[in-house]
């Protein structure tokens, strides 16, 4: 697996953004729960295709960061890539936190592309296969929610298809275990996400990367 320094930070934000992937998640988990337990398959090849299309988002992320080292000055590019990502990261913190709306816009950007995905999904509702549930999570990965493009964003630094498709998988991964639970405990587990010293302390924690982050660039070049 190639290396990058993001994989654990990714993967929390992933984990620690339960109120927001419930949140923008929470109407096709009520759909896919209905039956109660014997759904889980219905839930998990959901979680697999909208991981899977993070993956494709980072992988091609990915490639556009390593293609921008390909041709100009390297080292530069390398600052400027790994500035924008733990920006992002301490950008993500402060979302986490509630403090400021401050990655809503780049949902509003991504509104344009939904809006043409959005109907598709239509096909595959009211879910009864795997099936079914797969491709709808393939086209529910790209729905427009600031937390993933935050993460996709820190993916151009990865210098690489395969880096970036490994950063949105660990990304992807940490949205798992809230979006698995949510589909049978969704009121508890909203519950206890929304609570806001949680939120602050995952913020927190996300924000601390990010400012690791940058301390470390900052000591690359002075």
């Amino acid at each position: 697996m190639p290396e990058n320094g993001n994989l654990l930070p990714l993967f929390l934000i992933g984990l620690l953004g339960g109120t927001h992937c419930v949140g923008m998640c929470g109407g096709i988990l009520g759909a896919l729960s209905l039956g109660g337990p014997a759904r889980f398959p219905l839930h998990l090849a959901y979680n697999v295709g909208r991981i899977a299309s993070y993956c494709l988002a980072g992988a091609i992320a990915g490639a556009l960061g390593g293609a921008s080292l390909a041709v100009a000055e390297e080292f530069q590019v390398r600052i400027a890539l790994y500035l924008l990502a733990n920006l992002m990261l301490l950008a993500l913190g402060i979302y986490l936190m509630g403090l400021t709306p401050v990655l809503a816009w780049i949902e509003r950007a991504g509104g344009t592309i939904w809006r043409r995905i959005q109907p598709a999904t239509k096909r595959f509702l009211p879910v009864r296969t795997i099936f079914q549930a797969f491709p709808l999570g393939l086209l529910w990965g790209w729905l427009p929610c600031g937390l993933v493009y935050g993460a996709l964003t820190t993916s151009l630094g990865a210098g690489s298809a395969i880096s970036g498709a490994f950063s949105m998988l660990a990304f992807g991964l940490g949205t798992l275990p809230n979006l698995l639970l949510a589909g049978f405990f969704l009121g508890r587990l909203r519950s206890l996400t929304q609570h806001r010293a949680v939120r602050l302390g995952a913020g927190a924690l996300v924000a601390a990367y990010g400012l690791y982050g940058l301390y470390a660039t900052w000591n690359l070049i002075r």
